[in-house]
């Protein structure tokens, strides 16, 4: 009997000490994965404004932004090509897709038939403008450099604007994101390097169109004007336009850790985000208030930044018995789509995007889809 005891114990003890090495052992996880990827290469020297080089000003800037983030081991960062390559346009995001990337960043720079300047960074979405439409065209027209082209992009016409809706569907899951780390990038450029600001924009780029994980392009700036192209030609200015690109890479990885281990400490700052929502183009719907809903509660809080994790500028209103607590109001949903993402980052990950109209809450997907903009 006192054998069989004393086996019971030993039994006991044993499960206890291997649950206390399961709590406390630490497995390894998964590194953050981020594609860069060097626009054009290869016999696609890209834009040639001023006689410079779009393909090997990307690919310098490339090489720079990830030798900078591979300085921190938790981050693995994978290159379309790392030499005067060409590359197709599918296998950039297939490349991204086979890595189970966390993010996928292509660098480019721009050409126009004037003096215009300034950096830009664009997330996948149907063209706003013209100019939009153009600069989307033109680094698409790279597939008919490509082998087969007709067959592999099933039809796709870089000079059709209709062939452009079908891009945005498969990027949508990620569109919040996306356009967060893009107002990160900007917010660098403009602030940090006094360069001007031609803001986050949406536009239907191919190369962004297949990834499975938030995807920015970013147009450094134009080789076509004279002291731009200059500047980037440069290493001084190759270098500073990379750490830009890598701190704002930085800032977004810790942004999602921050939600991940729930910190009480985010980095990114309301001033941070401010400056990124400045710098994010418009989309102003008239006679439209966007809020973002935190929750639903029975009980009445005060509105103070302390109760809502920091968070400013939160309204309250009771509905069908309950308070509703909502964070911004604005009429550009393009603002309110990035203080969705920063109210997710702060703490609320089920906080959505609704809208009012004279004062009462009307469906979301139906203004959207109106033509009152």
């Amino acid at each position: 009997m006192k054998t069989k005891l004393f086996s019971l114990f030993v039994l006991a003890i044993g499960i206890l000490l291997i649950s206390s090495f399961n709590k406390n052992t630490v497995y390894p996880s998964k590194p953050f994965v981020v594609v860069l990827d060097a626009g054009h290469g290869g016999k696609d020297p890209g834009n040639r404004g001023n006689g410079y080089k779009e393909a090997e000003i990307a690919l310098n800037i490339v090489l720079k932004v990830g030798a900078e983030l591979e300085k921190n081991p938790d981050i693995k960062v994978i290159y379309t090509r790392k030499k005067d390559v060409f590359v197709e346009l599918r296998e950039r995001a297939a490349i991204a897709n086979r890595a189970d990337a966390d993010l996928f960043v292509s660098v480019h720079c721009d050409a126009f038939s004037n003096d215009a300047y300034g950096a830009g960074t664009f997330v996948l979405g149907l063209h706003k403008s013209q100019a939009n439409f153009e600069i989307a065209k033109k680094e698409n027209e790279v597939i008919f450099l490509e082998d087969n082209y007709q067959e592999t992009y099933a039809g796709f016409d870089p000079s059709a604007p209709e062939s452009l809706i079908g891009l945005t569907l498969m990027q949508e899951e990620y569109l919040d994101q996306s356009i967060l780390l893009a107002s990160l990038i900007q917010n660098n450029f403009t602030n940090n390097l006094k360069r001007k600001d031609r803001s986050v924009k949406q536009a239907g780029f191919w190369v962004l169109h297949n990834t499975y994980m938030p995807s920015v392009l970013i147009e450094t700036g134009f080789l076509t004007n004279k002291n731009e192209g200059s500047y980037l030609n440069s290493s001084k200015g190759q270098s500073e336009m990379a750490a830009e690109i890598s701190k704002a890479i930085l800032s977004y990885r810790n942004s999602l850790a921050i939600t991940t281990n729930k910190s009480q400490n985010p980095i990114i700052e309301d001033a941070e985000i401010d400056n990124a929502i400045k710098t994010t183009e418009e989309k102003i719907y008239k006679d439209v208030i966007f809020k973002v809903q935190l929750a639903a509660s029975s009980k009445r809080l005060d509105t103070k930044p302390q109760n809502f994790k920091g968070l400013k500028d939160i309204s309250r209103n009771k509905e069908d018995g309950l308070y509703k607590y909502y964070y911004g109001e604005t009429s550009d949903y393009h603002k309110i789509e990035l203080m969705k993402t920063f109210a997710r980052e702060k703490g609320y990950p089920s906080a959505y995007v609704v809208a009012f109209k004279d004062g009462k809450k009307v469906k979301l997907s139906e203004v959207l889809k109106s033509e009152d903009k």
